[in-house]
């Protein structure tokens, strides 16, 4: 699979295999989401564009380098909520929007029930997160409604994808790169990842 980029680092299988388990607690699983999204962040920002800055060190001058343009984190509502913190405190001057999406549990299709459009004019890129790519129509959705507001290049990071959701982002956005920590095996009759890891949602609020 072209453009898809799954994790070989050790500390993101390692909390992954935490983060499947049954036996995790709520509190467990919110800060494992935390952990493994900033690992997979370092990865899906490597080539955010840069510009060189002069500073002065204790020592004297020293050249450096900043990001050049604001970041947009696009937590896809309500999974997606767990994976902003961690990735927000490396790059706290970057922006947050909201995008809710439901699953129809019928058709297994998104239907949106929020989005509020944001100030798009200085970011240089939209990293979309929601940890499980299933029949990735949220993804899909989510990527297509950032591109009618003028975004062009879009980052998707999730945690666990099912090779149904990737083959669905890819076929309807091939220019987004793909970030996950797993490919699972498939989905079952209602949509779910096997083996993922449940719900996501419920496992991290509780409900």
């Amino acid at each position: 699979m072209t453009n898809v980029f799954t994790s070989t680092h050790p500390l993101v299988a390692h909390k992954l295999a935490k983060l499947r388990s049954i036996d995790t607690t709520h509190k467990e699983f919110r800060e494992l989401i935390r952990e493994i999204s900033i690992l997979l962040a370092v990865d899906a920002t490597r080539t955010l564009a840069v510009r060189n800055v002069a500073v002065t060190t204790p020592m004297g001058p020293a050249s450096g380098q900043t990001l050049d343009g604001t970041i947009g984190l696009v937590p896809v509502l309500r999974a997606g909520l767990g994976m902003v913190e961690g990735i927000w405190e490396m790059m706290p001057g970057a922006a947050v929007w909201h995008i809710g999406l439901k699953r129809d549990e019928r058709t297994l299709e998104p239907v949106q029930y929020y989005a509020n459009k944001p100030d798009t004019t200085k970011v240089q890129v939209c990293l979309v997160l929601d940890p499980m790519l299933a029949t990735g129509g949220s993804a899909s959705a989510t990527c297509a409604l950032l591109k009618s507001w003028g975004m062009q290049t879009l980052v998707y990071i999730g945690l666990i994808a099912a090779p149904e959701g990737v083959a669905r982002l890819q076929a309807d956005h091939p220019d987004v790169p793909i970030y996950v920590a797993a490919i699972d095996t498939q989905l079952n009759s209602v949509g779910y990842i096997i083996p993922g890891l449940g719900d996501a949602g419920d496992r991290q609020f509780g409900t």
